[in-house]
């Protein structure tokens, strides 16, 4: 068995110590138990993953690198390719 060292919260250490005094366990088995818990959702990462290729969208427009800035700041920012057509369709 391993021992180490660990630092929590004053709010989530006096919770666990409190889990610990009402089941009458060591505060180390508090500890133990909830990371049994909450481990298998953070399963080992498959080595060698990529990212899947982008999927086309059917979207014909070409966005330039000096206008994605301004599109990811401005939720109403349209580009002045798509201005005559984004008018059109109201």
């Amino acid at each position: 068995m391993i021992k180490t060292q660990i630092q929590l919260p004053d709010a989530l250490y006096q919770e666990a110590k409190r889990v610990a005094a009402e089941y009458e366990m060591s505060f180390a088995e508090v500890v133990r138990r909830s990371l049994e818990r909450a481990l298998p959702a953070y399963p080992p990462r498959v080595a060698g993953w990529e990212p899947p290729e982008p999927v086309s969208l059917g979207i014909r427009c070409v966005i330039g690198d000096d206008e994605w800035r301004l599109l990811a700041n401005e939720p109403d920012y349209v580009p002045r390719r798509l201005r005559k057509s984004a008018r059109g369709r109201k």
